[in-house]
C-alpha cells in the first residue's frame, strides 16, 4: 500500500472525528442479516418491490465502490453474503450523500437503512436513506481480481485470504462441518467427549520430539503433548468405557504438505473392542462425515476419484504383504535382524540406505515404496512389534501387533491398535524404547511410570483409534496441502524490517508422519 493512500485514509478518519462522527462506535442498531434479506427478496420482481416497498437495515463491509456523480453503488459483504447498496443524491440528505460518496473506503464497515429495489440490470439493491460508519479501515483490501497472489502472504494474513478467496472461506466452513459430524458420529455411539492435559510432565503416546516449556511456580519442565493416548487410556482404566478427544497435539518437527507442528487429532478408545472393531468404526465414520460435510460418498482428490464406500469395504492388507508386493518380494519377517533385511533389500535391487535399526528400515521401505501407491482407502495391518510399543501382540504371530494404519491418497489418515494392557509387556517395551533413546533416537518413547502404575490396576481389552482431522479435511475439500485447511498454519518468521504487506520466504522441509500418528 502506498504512503499516499494510507495518508488519505487517515485524513478521512480525522475528518470524521472533526465532525463529531465516531469512526469506531461501540454499539450497532438493529440489523437484518444480508443472507436473510436476499432470501426474502431474491424472488421478488422489480414491479412487486415498487408496488409494495419494504425498508431494511443491514450492516457489512464495503467490498466495492462505483461512483457516477449523483449515483454511488456499494457492494456489502456480511458473513459470506453480498448485496448491492445504492446512494442517490436526489433522494438523500446532502450530508448523508456526501458521507456515502466521499468519506467511505473499500474495507469500511457500515450500517445502511433503505428501501429494497431492483436496478435496470435486475440487481437486488438497497437504496440507502441513511449510512452510518461502524469501523473505518485504514488499509485497502487486496484487489478482487487477483487477491493475494503470494502464497506466503495468504497464510500470514489469512483474514484477507478469507475475504477475497471464496475457496478459503468454503474450506473453513467445511472444516467446521467435518468436526461437527465427527462429534455427532461418536456421540451417537455412546462415546463421551473429554479433555486431557496439554501441558504434561512426561510426553508419550507416539514417537516424536516434543516442545518443552517451563512452569515457573513449580520450577518444573513440562512438555506440550504429542498425543492424548496415555491419558485417555487412564480414563478407560477408571471406568469410562468409551471416550474421545478432539484437540491439538504438538510435535517439534518439520513442515511439509502433510505436516504442521501443531495439528488437530481425534483419539477415541472403546473398552471390550479390538483393532478390527476400530477398522469398522473408522470406515463408517469417514463415510458418514463425508456425507454430512460434502454430501458425497465418493470424492475427487487432486484428479483422483476416491470411493469412500466401496461395495466390499476398504481393502485390508498386511504390512508384510504390502512391502513384498511393492519391494520385489522382500519378506520383512523372514529377515530376522537388520543385517538380514539389508541383504534381502539389496538382493531385490533396492537401496537399503543407512537405517540404524531393523524397524527403521521396515518403516523406510514402507514409506518410500508402499505409501504413495495406496490411493484408494486402505487398511494396512499387522505392524512389527518394534514399530508399535503400545499395541497388543498378535496371537497368530508375536512378531507383529494388532494394529492398522488407514491410508487415503498415499497419506496416512488414521492409526489404531488393540491396546496393550499387559503391564509387564508394556514395561519391557518402554525399557526397549529407553535404550533406543540412549542410543540416539530422539523420538523414542520415554518410560512412563505413572501410566505403568495405572495399567497394573487393570485395563479391559480396548481398541484405540487416532484420526488426523486436518488430513481428513484436506481430502474432503480437495486441498493440495495441509496448510490450506488450517486457518493459521505455521509460517517462518518475517524478515526483519519487512512491511506487513511484503513477501516472506516460503516454508520448506519435512517431518515425521504425524497426521494420523498416535
Amino acid at each position: 500500500m502506498s504512503e499516499y493512500e494510507r495518508a488519505a485514509r487517515r485524513e478521512r478518519l480525522d475528518a470524521l472525528r472533526a465532525t463529531g462522527v465516531d469512526p469506531y462506535p461501540a454499539r450497532v442498531a438493529a440489523t437484518e442479516p444480508v443472507a436473510s434479506v436476499r432470501a426474502r427478496f431474491d424472488g421478488a420482481s422489480a414491479e412487486a418491490l415498487d408496488e409494495a416497498p419494504e425498508r431494511v437495515a443491514i450492516a457489512g463491509r464495503v467490498m466495492a465502490q462505483r461512483s457516477f456523480g449523483k449515483l454511488v453503488f456499494l457492494q456489502l459483504l456480511q458473513d459470506g453474503a453480498r448485496i448491492q447498496v445504492s446512494a442517490r443524491k436526489q433522494e438523500m440528505d446532502p450530508e448523508a450523500f456526501a458521507f456515502a460518496s466521499r468519506q467511505l473506503d473499500v474495507g469500511d464497515f457500515v450500517r445502511v437503512e433503505g428501501r429494497v429495489w431492483r436496478t435496470k440490470k435486475d440487481e437486488l439493491t438497497v437504496d440507502a436513506s441513511r449510512v452510518e460508519m461502524l469501523a473505518k479501515s485504514l488499509r485497502p483490501l487486496p484487489e478482487k481480481w487477483h487477491g493475494l497472489a503470494d502464497v506466503e502472504a495468504r497464510f500470514r494474513q489469512r483474514y484477507l485470504d478469507l475475504l477475497v478467496n471464496e475457496r478459503a472461506r468454503a474450506t473453513a466452513l467445511a472444516r467446521s462441518r467435518v468436526v461437527a459430524a465427527m462429534r455427532a458420529f461418536l456421540d451417537a455411539r455412546g462415546f463421551v467427549e473429554v479433555e486431557t492435559p496439554v501441558l504434561q510432565p512426561l510426553y508419550g503416546g507416539a514417537a516424536a520430539r516434543p516442545f518443552t516449556t517451563h512452569h515457573n511456580t513449580y520450577d518444573q519442565d513440562l512438555y506440550l503433548r504429542i498425543s492424548d493416548e496415555l491419558y485417555l487410556k487412564r480414563l478407560v482404566v477408571g471406568g469410562l468405557d468409551r471416550v474421545y478427544e478432539i484437540g491439538h497435539n504438538f510435535r517439534n518437527e518439520g513442515v511439509s504438505r502433510k505436516h504442521n507442528p501443531e495439528f488437530t487429532m481425534m483419539e477415541c478408545y472403546q473398552a471390550y473392542a479390538d483393532y478390527a472393531d476400530m477398522m469398522d468404526l473408522t470406515e463408517a465414520m469417514v463415510v458418514e462425515i463425508a456425507e454430512r460435510a460434502v454430501g458425497a460418498r465418493a470424492i475427487e482428490y487432486q484428479g483422483e476419484r476416491l470411493d469412500l464406500a466401496p461395495p466390499a469395504g476398504w481393502p485390508r492388507i498386511t504390512m508384510r504383504d504390502a512391502i513384498a508386493e511393492h519391494c520385489r518380494g522382500v519378506d520383512i519377517l523372514a529377515a530376522k535382524d537388520l543385517g538380514a533385511l539389508r541383504e534381502a533389500v539389496r538382493g531385490a535391487g533396492l537401496d537399503p540406505g543407512d537405517a540404524p535399526t531393523w524397524g527403521v528400515l521396515v518403516d523406510e521401505l514402507f514409506s518410500a515404496h508402499v505409501e504413495p501407491r495406496l490411493v484408494q482407502p486402505t487398511f494396512v495391518t499387522q505392524h512389527p512389534v518394534e514399530l508399535s510399543p503400545l499395541a497388543k501382540r498378535s496371537a497368530e504371530d508375536p512378531r507383529v501387533v494388532e494394529r492398522f494404519e488407514a491410508f487415503v491418497a498415499g497419506v496416512e489418515l488414521g492409526n489404531a491398535f488393540s491396546e496393550l494392557n499387559d503391564p509387564i509387556d508394556q514395561r519391557e517395551r518402554f525399557e526397549s524404547m529407553r535404550a533406543a533413546h540412549d542410543a540416539g533416537d530422539e523420538e523414542a518413547h520415554p518410560v512412563d511410570e505413572d501410566f505403568l502404575l495405572c495399567l497394573e490396576h487393570g485395563m479391559p481389552p480396548t481398541g484405540g483409534l487416532g484420526v488426523g482431522v486436518d488430513r481428513l479435511v484436506m481430502f474432503l475439500t480437495d486441498a493440495p496441502n495441509l496448510r490450506e485447511v488450517l486457518l493459521f498454519p505455521h509460517v517462518r518468521p518475517q524478515a526483519r524490517g519487512a512491511d506487513a504487506d511484503g513477501d516472506a520466504a516460503s516454508d520448506a522441509g519435512d517431518g515425521a508422519d504425524a497426521g494420523g500418528e498416535r
